[in-house]
């Protein structure tokens, strides 16, 4: 099929809900995409925080075709060796304990949802409701687009469920203020993603676990687009030497495989119990495996320092563009390989035009371009990524 019968195909058969930018991607290598026009693309999206390896690593690639030729899935009234590994893997590098594996974020984030719950209820029963922030983003099921402080995601859904109230990010006396008897759990993004790569004050994350500690309050941290060292560091927690009760990961884990994840310590897991949580395709081997092979290129890699040292200096050439550009660009924010450019006007015309040219980058909250490329990229492909970037905006002058 070309490139209009599949758009034409989609059109007519797939529910309306993606606004997809005009090409048809047909293959991948390391930071580039290619589509099936032959155009080549520098893809600093990565599915959206997802390719963590880039496209088509060797090493992931040997790991799902291995084994894909043992055992794809298997039920989980089993055991597997290459589940178990991975469970004992994520608790080693998130510093937590017990380990849930599932197939998205959105349900790795329903399920933290569902054990800070039942953990707060053996405090007291009126313990239910879940405070999140202004501008977060927790997935698109019922629950977590409920939990998604953002109306946009949630209108047309009603009656959404109850329990759930929102406080503006960052701000500590707000959320103070808005905890009471019947708080049972903060969930947080320690850095927002879909609101707009917004960061928090060195302190908050830090005075949130103190509120927490005092008030026997479940804190979860949605580490969905900034973990698995997208930040520099394994989580972005650790960047602010905060560890919650419940981490939630997803995206990157699987290096571009669907899984998601969601960990706690002892004391807030141990109240599960057999049937109280449950998935058929969550951590089949297939997955694990990939996963599996994600987490040792990281570490074989080196990838958490090339992410700090790669990051620091795409961070100084968006800094440089903001000085050419001062009309247009407002703020360069983000940690490691996830950053943000926040604009005076809205960014669709700006990925454009950068699609166009060949460069894949995208525009959240309105106005703010999106950079979260694989994190095995070099100087120079961030050098590449610039001279794009620069020319775009510099016919928006």
């Amino acid at each position: 099929m070309n490139k209009e019968q599949i758009v034409a195909a989609e059109k007519q058969y797939y529910m309306p809900v993606f606004a997809r930018n005009p090409i048809v991607l047909s293959y991948g290598k390391g930071p580039y995409v290619y589509d099936n026009e032959g155009n080549k693309y520098l893809d600093f999206l990565a599915g959206i925080a997802v390719n963590l390896l880039g496209h088509a690593h060797p090493k992931l690639v040997s790991a799902i075709a291995e084994q894909a030729g043992k055992l794809i899935h298997c039920s989980n009234l089993y055991y597997t060796e290459v589940q178990t590994l991975l469970a004992k893997k994520i608790a080693e590098v998130s510093g937590m304990d017990k380990v849930f594996i599932c197939n998205s974020g959105a349900e790795a984030n329903e399920g933290a949802m569902k054990l800070a719950r039942k953990y707060a209820k053996k405090i007291h029963p009126d313990k239910i409701d879940i405070i999140t922030a202004e501008h977060c983003f927790h997935g698109r099921t019922l629950a977590t687009l409920t939990a998604t402080a953002q109306p946009k995601y949630q209108k047309g859904f009603e009656p959404l469920p109850a329990g759930f109230k929102y406080v503006p990010f960052n701000n500590f006396s707000a959320l103070e203020a808005a905890v009471d008897d019947q708080t049972c759990a903060l969930m947080l993004e320690p850095v927002q993603g879909e609101g707009g790569i917004n960061m928090p004050d060195e302190d908050y994350l830090a005075k949130v676990r103190t509120l927490c500690n005092d008030k026997k309050i479940v804190l979860i941290f949605d580490e969905i687009q900034s973990g698995m060292g997208r930040t520099g560091t394994m989580f972005a927690c650790q960047q602010y030497g905060v560890k919650p009760d419940i981490m939630t990961v997803a995206k990157g884990l699987g290096g571009g495989v669907p899984i998601g994840a969601f960990m706690a310590t002892n004391e807030v897991a141990n109240v599960f119990s057999p049937g109280d949580h449950g998935t058929t395709f969550g951590g089949n081997p297939l997955v694990c495996a990939a996963a599996n092979a994600v987490l040792a290129a990281i570490d074989e890699e080196g990838i958490l320092s090339n992410v700090q040292t790669v990051g620091a200096y795409m961070a100084a050439a968006l800094q440089q563009l903001k000085n050419k550009y001062p009309a247009i660009i407002q703020e360069i924010r983000g940690k490691g390989l996830m950053l943000g450019m926040q604009l005076n006007q809205p960014g669709a015309d700006i990925v454009a035009g950068c699609l166009k040219k060949g460069l894949i980058i995208n525009c959240t909250a309105g106005n703010v371009l999106r950079f979260v490329p694989s994190l095995n990229i070099t100087k120079q492909h961030v050098d590449e990524f610039i001279l794009i970037l620069d020319s775009v905006l510099r016919e928006k002058q």
